[in-house]
């Protein structure tokens, strides 16, 4: 048993995964940090799990002040899970440019279209929900704490950065698997208290978090999961996301592997760095298409 085994079985009574003093006073001192400390974001306001499940993916490795805005702006042009099902490719990837990871717009897309088929109703089991495109336990329990304030074990990167400094402030490579029962049995198991419910725990443990981060080295890169994240000028993924502009500015015309390569050695060599050769470029977009981003019409692509 390691270290950090031991003292998760100390914070755990053991009689039904009960609470100790000190997770007890712990509950209370985020409670407080969180009233403290709350942010009044706009997808806060909502409680429709369609809604909420935008922010819940918007968010992921983005900073909130990018997704203000843009939030609203995803809604006014897909105000429904049908308006997103109905929706082409090219008009879900353009309005998701500037967000990253543009396989996140592409999994929304998709999901959108499986629960559209089913009825149009978000489910709230956290196994249907896992079940659908780019929904993971951390998502899925944020659609359900949020929307439907019910209990689940929502471990993202604030609410891990709250736990990890709180009760393992000098512990290192502390993996998840010894923080889940920690943020389960510490999450309310009923709505019945407004002031103490699912949805008020975790805002507080992220508003906290957040704050943490601002104030503090990042207590998360004690995760034995952290990994740092590669620098994304002249990388792979920016290239990638490069190309995904290019082909929704060509829209129905398409592009050619040449003519790919062109407009990204423009691009790169505006910014001091080497050209794309053609080979690179049919490669790029080769993997695009398998991941579904765009398809070949001879030697012409386009989304």
């Amino acid at each position: 048993m390691t270290k950090q085994d031991n003292v998760q079985t100390t914070l755990l009574t053991g009689e039904g995964d009960a609470l100790s003093d000190q997770l007890v006073s712990f509950r209370q001192m985020v409670l407080e940090r969180g009233r403290d400390l709350y942010r009044d974001l706009p997808w806060r306001r909502s409680r429709d799990p369609y809604e909420v499940w935008i922010s819940e993916v918007m968010l992921q490795q983005t900073q909130v002040s990018r997704v203000d805005g843009r939030w609203q702006r995803w809604l006014e042009r897909f105000p429904s899970i049908e308006a997103l099902a109905r929706a082409e490719a090219a008009e879900v990837l353009d309005e998701w440019q500037g967000l990253g990871y543009n396989r996140r717009a592409l999994s929304v897309w998709h999901a959108a279209q499986q629960v559209a088929e089913a009825g149009g109703v978000m489910p709230s089991e956290a196994a249907q929900l896992v079940a659908l495109p780019g929904i993971g336990p951390a998502t899925a329990a944020g659609i359900r704490a949020f929307a439907l304030d019910l209990p689940g074990v929502y471990l993202e990167t604030n609410v891990r950065t709250v736990f990890l400094h709180e009760l393992f402030p000098e512990a290192e490579k502390v993996p998840d698997r010894v923080l889940v029962p920690l943020v389960d049995a510490c999450c309310p198991k009923d709505a019945s208290d407004p002031y103490d419910d699912p949805r008020t725990w975790y805002f507080a443990l992220l508003d906290y978090g957040a704050w943490l981060k601002r104030s503090i080295p990042n207590p998360s890169r004690r995760s034995a999961g952290h990994v740092r994240q590669s620098r994304f000028e002249g990388s792979h993924r920016q290239k990638r996301a490069m190309a995904v502009r290019v082909l929704l500015a060509r829209g129905e015309a398409g592009v050619t592997a040449e003519g790919l390569a062109k407009e990204l050695s423009e691009q790169e060599q505006s910014a001091g760095r080497g050209p794309v050769c053609v080979e690179d470029a049919q490669a790029l977009l080769s993997e695009l298409a398998c991941e579904g981003f765009c398809s070949a019409n001879g030697d012409v692509w386009s989304i």
